[in-house]
């Protein structure tokens, strides 16, 4: 019997799911949605090139940028995620299920906000890049702003959920005896991002400073494109 947790992992798997369907079923679509997704990654780069560039957090924030906020195809490790899950909700503690809940729940509803704004964006000419009055204009139209916040809280959460495993020796020793089992069962997507994660977060020795300054500048950025202003880096 599927327990809630692995229930709702599920359903945000099926989520991510019909939201390629409906890019697949629509090339205009697919390809605004490409490049909304290209331009989030180029303007998080820009805005966090301070972070990319320090000895201390650069790794950190490479793996928000590519794991986290990434233009990159994620459909291997849904996939894997989504056979695994059963396994994972008996076997893993409750803390790491809760956090592939968050992951999941991040990834539904960051997919689901691109359709939107690929669905709206109607100003620029395919094939060309969007620029960011283009971008603003396309998040105003869709507005939510309560599933903004909570697109930032999860993706805080996430990292919040790997700073706090690494103090755990005994969960990061584990992690490293299931690599070899993971792969030979075809889950190494699933298994790199999360030994990447425990790794990234370990190497940076504390992670509160980090998050704030995503937490300040995510959610600034939030309130200066609700508010029809340049967005800025």
């Amino acid at each position: 019997m599927v327990n809630e947790a692995a229930s709702r992992i599920l359903q945000c798997l099926q989520s991510v799911a019909e939201q390629r369907a409906l890019r697949a079923a629509d090339a205009g679509l697919a390809a605004r949605v490409r490049e909304i997704k290209r331009y989030q990654h180029t303007r998080f780069a820009t805005t966090y090139a301070d972070l990319l560039s320090s000895p201390r957090y650069a790794r950190a924030a490479q793996f928000f940028l590519d794991d986290l906020y990434g233009p990159g195809d994620f459909s291997a490790r849904d996939d894997q995620f989504a056979r695994i899950v059963p396994g994972l909700t008996r076997l893993f503690p409750h803390e790491i299920v809760e956090t592939v809940r968050a992951l999941g729940e991040l990834h539904a509803l960051s997919e689901r906000l691109d359709t939107a704004m690929g669905r709206v964006i109607t100003d620029f000419p395919e094939g060309q890049l969007l620029d960011a009055a283009s971008y603003g204009r396309a998040w105003r139209d869709v507005g939510e702003p309560e599933l903004r916040e909570q697109q930032i809280s999860l993706m805080l959460a996430v990292g919040s959920a790997l700073d706090r495993y690494t103090r755990n020796p005994l969960l990061r020793h584990s992690l490293r005896l299931m690599r070899a089992p993971a792969h030979a069962a075809g889950l190494g997507a699933l298994q790199s991002f999360l030994e990447n994660g425990f790794d990234t977060f370990r190497q940076m020795r504390g992670a509160t400073e980090f998050l704030a300054t995503i937490a300040t500048r995510e959610r600034e950025l939030a309130v200066r494109l609700f508010a029809d202003k340049e967005s800025g880096a």
